[in-house]
């Protein structure tokens, strides 16, 4: 039996400012399991991407392998994609963003993916402040090949197999802020009112923007026994912050008590305004950011929100000073200037 999205959509459906309608940025029929947490965090880019007025032909999706490298399919289907392997993504979306600066990179990844075979990827990819946004769908397991625990599974943590995880975890968000990402979140699937905001800081970001997604596998991975289960998320999250993200297209109006909040400036001029919930959290002092992680996880708890950001670094195409155009429109003349631009070139190295 085959199945598809029906075309007909209302005639009035609301437009962006770019002129397109939600409809637009979606993708094709999930695969997934009914009430997987990863269609949820999708449909998390859809809106994000819809409010931002992004032009889908403007960015490019790349992934690896894995119930979350899947996603890409389901969202944005006119713009470019590329499925690599198992966790090969981060290099993939390296050469791509080498190539043409000008599209808008999300990386759609997992914990198996990331955290496992693709750990080195991962971590060149933060060291170098690539212009990536970089989502993983977190849900502890191995979801296409049975349950089996990932790096990211809590000690202790037991899934559908019953057998609790020996191994100490893998912290993303720790790793992230400790190897050179500058923006860091977490946010949880079933809380898209957290979520979207997280997203749309991300795309804004010009640098590696990393944001662990805890995304509960229903099938392998949703027992009570679970950390990464649906009960137990809801029942432990702590929240650095509620905030509101506000594009530089729209006028800028705000009234806060002081010190009940923090304004970040992106680098597009875009602002973010955090409602702290406690001021102790400061999201913009790596130290603090990993101690925070630290304090809630000794209390079992889960720390979601912006936990670290820095708009102030560099992104690679900075640090590197590569050409401001984008490397696939350069000519041969661009690229061999002839023998006199060589031998000044030799000169300047004598």
């Amino acid at each position: 039996m085959s199945v598809q999205k029906p075309n007909f959509r209302h005639p009035k459906l609301a437009k962006n400012s770019a002129e397109y309608s939600r409809k637009d940025y979606e993708g094709a029929i999930s695969t997934l399991c009914a009430g997987c947490g990863h269609d949820s965090a999708t449909n998390s880019i859809i809106q994000a991407c819809f409010e931002l007025s992004i032009e889908p032909h403007r960015v490019a999706k790349i992934s690896g392998i894995g119930c979350s490298s899947k996603t890409p399919a389901y969202f944005l289907n006119k713009s470019h994609g590329f499925n690599s392997v198992h966790g090969r993504m981060p290099s993939i979306a390296t050469g791509a963003n080498m190539a043409n600066r000008d599209l808008l990179y999300i990386g759609v990844s997992g914990d198996g993916d990331t955290a496992s075979i693709g750990m080195g990827q991962f971590a060149h990819a933060l060291r170098r402040n690539l212009n990536l946004n970089y989502f993983c769908m977190n849900n502890g397991c191995y979801g296409l090949t049975k349950g089996q625990d990932s790096a990211t599974a809590d000690k202790g943590s037991a899934g559908k197999k019953g057998a609790p995880n020996p191994y100490n975890s893998i912290d993303l968000c720790e790793l992230a802020i400790e190897l050179g990402a500058s923006y860091v979140a977490r946010g949880f699937s079933g809380d898209k009112q957290q979520l979207v905001p997280l997203i749309k800081g991300a795309i804004a970001h010009s640098g590696l923007a990393f944001i662990d997604i805890i995304s509960p596998c229903v099938t392998f991975n949703n027992t009570a026994t679970s950390t990464k289960s649906y009960h137990y998320v809801r029942q432990h999250v702590e929240a650095t912050n509620t905030f509101d993200f506000i594009p530089l297209a729209q006028e800028i109006i705000t009234q806060y008590e002081e010190g009940s909040s923090q304004e970040v400036t992106m680098h597009d001029g875009s602002i973010i305004h955090l409602h702290k919930v406690d001021s102790s959290k400061d999201v913009t002092d790596r130290r603090k950011a990993v101690n925070n992680l630290e304090a809630e996880k000794d209390k079992g708890r889960l720390l979601t929100g912006l936990i670290y950001v820095n708009p102030d670094i560099m992104e690679t195409h900075d640090i590197i000073n590569s050409t401001l155009r984008p490397l696939n429109t350069l000519t041969e003349a661009d690229l061999c200037p002839g023998n006199g631009a060589l031998q000044k070139i030799n000169e300047g190295f004598r």
